[in-house]
């Protein structure tokens, strides 16, 4: 019996592999790809925001990663790439990093799981470069030149991965887009857009929203008509002052004093204890009551225009900071989860193995158990 079980199990693998690395487009009877996401979580600092190269770059994500993630039960990742790893600066490929994103997409799809590759920072466009002092370096809304880059860069993207089915890898235009009017953004997408669907109709691409990605401007964003294969795309870490709790590269970082959670996050005592140089942004944190109550409501405006649009909604990031007090971390966790769940949201936590995540590489061993716990608790993609 046990040899009957291995050889059906031994088919039933192969079989999905197949299915999954076909370039043939493959489709509900509606057009719609069966790129079906539900719990996920973002293979973050490794081909993007990392200096890792060499051995070092190639040992950090191995098979034992998506064997870890598959038997956890997580159903897709994110992959955020830039482009200083995969291009130089004359635009020619750096042979590397296309050799190790394939490689991670091919163990991807033998262990069962979908992939978001996302454009996270490009040379044009730095989505937290006017927070690091001096004017915005971005010129991807201001230049013709640099968004047929952008658009250069999607076709070479599309050539490589193309034969991977429609029904396990998607596409992100572009991480958290920083745009002065909404309306800039809303006319790139269409231009990227409309190169990606010259090149590959059928391809899950997913769109967030201007302005980091927020919830809030959801409602500001212009999505191509009558195209049912794509995912709408927005970012959480509200409230900072919890999720960032002394995260250096946010002034928000620099109050050591106590948060509290759910409720009030900043209580008079702590508000008046707090330097005079916080106050103004400490403000908030001591009238408004947060909650999952809270989650719900900020979640609405994105919720609307899934709705409208009749498409998947997904949270690409959201998480705690590792240094955050974990009993807080985890009620946070939990409300954000019960939300994802009442309104059918994907997710993808920021992130696996970075400063945000649960998983140590170098220890090779958990980093915060109880919070895998907590996220694997809910509904996953067998359940929808």
């Amino acid at each position: 019996m046990k040899k009957i079980l291995f050889f059906v199990a031994l088919i039933a693998t192969a079989l999905w592999t197949i299915t999954a690395c076909t370039s043939k487009p493959e489709t509900t009877d509606e057009g719609v790809n069966n790129f079906r996401i539900r719990r996920g979580t973002n293979l973050s600092h490794w081909l993007s925001q990392s200096k890792e190269r060499g051995e070092a770059r190639r040992q950090h994500i191995q098979e034992d990663d998506f064997e870890r993630l598959e038997q956890l039960g997580f159903d897709f990742v994110r992959i955020p790439i830039d482009e200083e790893q995969f291009w130089d600066e004359e635009g020619d490929q750096l042979p590397e990093a296309w050799e190790l994103l394939k490689n991670a997409l091919d163990l991807a799809v033998k262990h069962h799981i979908r992939a978001i590759v996302d454009l996270h920072i490009i040379r044009s466009h730095y989505f937290n470069a006017e927070n690091e002092g001096g004017a915005s370096p971005n010129t991807l809304f201001t230049s013709e030149e640099a968004q047929q880059q952008l658009i250069n860069m999607w076709y070479q993207l599309s050539d490589a991965l193309k034969g991977y089915s429609n029904d396990s890898v998607a596409y992100e235009f572009m991480n958290e887009p920083v745009a002065d009017d909404h309306e800039q953004w809303n006319q790139l997408v269409a231009k990227v857009h409309k190169a990606l669907r010259e090149r590959e109709p059928q391809r899950t691409l997913v769109i967030g929203s201007n302005r980091w990605q927020g919830y809030e401007t959801m409602k500001y964003l212009k999505v191509p008509e009558g195209d049912k294969n794509i995912v709408l795309s927005f970012h959480y870490y509200n409230p900072m002052i919890l999720t960032h709790y002394g995260a250096w590269w946010t002034p928000l970082g620099k109050y050591k004093g106590k948060v509290n959670y759910p409720g009030v996050l900043v209580s008079k005592e702590d508000y008046e204890a707090a330097p005079d140089s916080l106050k103004e942004m400490l403000k908030p944190f001591t009238t408004q009551e947060w909650n999952i109550d809270k989650i719900r409501a900020d979640f609405k405006d994105a919720i609307e225009v899934a709705k409208r649009y009749n498409l998947q909604l997904f949270c690409g990031e959201w998480g705690v900071y590792e240094p955050v007090d974990r009993e807080l971390a985890y009620k946070w966790t939990k409300d954000m989860l019960s939300v994802f769940d009442e309104f059918d949201i994907a997710w993808t936590t920021w992130c696996y193995d970075a400063d945000f995540g649960f998983w140590d590489q170098k220890k090779n061993d958990y980093k915060d158990k109880p919070l895998v716990d907590i996220l694997m608790s809910g509904e996953g993609l067998d359940s929808k």
